[in-house]
């Protein structure tokens, strides 16, 4: 790792949270994915053959066929762009990865998938902000318990998030519903929001009162793995 970086990342992001960021409990974790699109998960609580949702799966799928290779399960992964679904549709994938090209929201219909500001990007969002174009196109999306109820789930073990904002409705839905998850990875986008951290703050809050832990985060910041207290 080059320290300098590092250090510089760390040091801006520090002063965003007042000085005071989250912090996270100590417990063995394991990088699961490559080095852009990995996460930390404990993987001594994950269950054989657990129920696993990646939701936004951009151009990196490592998460998601690294955890298929360790535990032989499927992988339900989601995620509305249109040019996502053209690249999967070129790679050569395990039949354990299942795609679901709908997007995961706090709804069930079509919203408004706002596009990058270069065609070579590939993030796009519900959330209208300054770092997306104007432009936008409509996509299908339903809330994570019709997605659960369509493919007779009753729980998720592991939950990871990657939606370009959209995270904070679909976690606000998932506490009001009280849906069963053992523990997830969300990256927050609080840098392109004009409630900053303070939004991201109210979020865990919230999910620290349904008893969620905060186990790891990044030096930005703003990836967080979280694992739901008494799950062994």
């Amino acid at each position: 790792m080059k320290v300098r970086p590092f250090l510089r990342k760390y040091l801006r992001s520090y002063p965003e949270w007042g000085f005071h960021p989250p912090r996270a409990q100590s417990r063995p974790l394991t990088r699961i994915g490559s080095d852009y699109g990995g996460y930390f998960l404990d993987t001594a609580i994950v269950p054989d053959d657990p129920v696993i949702y990646s939701l936004g799966i951009g151009l990196d799928v490592s998460f998601d066929l690294a955890l298929i290779l360790r535990y032989g399960c499927a992988v339900h992964a989601f995620d509305p762009t249109p040019r996502v679904r053209e690249w999967l549709e070129g790679q050569s994938l395990s039949p354990q990865f299942r795609f679901h090209p709908v997007g995961i929201a706090d709804f069930d219909g079509d919203a408004d998938f706002f596009l990058p500001p270069q065609p070579d990007f590939i993030s796009h969002s519900m959330v209208r902000a300054p770092q997306y174009s104007d432009r936008s196109i409509k996509v299908p999306v339903i809330t994570l318990t019709t997605a659960m109820t369509r493919l007779g789930h009753s729980h998720i073990d592991v939950l990871k998030m990657d939606i370009e904002g959209g995270e904070y409705s679909v976690l606000a839905d998932l506490a009001d519903k009280q849906v069963p998850v053992g523990q997830m990875c969300v990256e927050f986008h609080h840098r392109g929001d004009a409630l900053g951290v303070q939004k991201t703050r109210e979020t865990l809050s919230l999910l620290a009162n349904l008893g969620f832990e905060v186990v790891h985060v990044c030096p930005r910041f703003e990836v967080f793995s979280l694992v739901k207290s008494g799950v062994a």
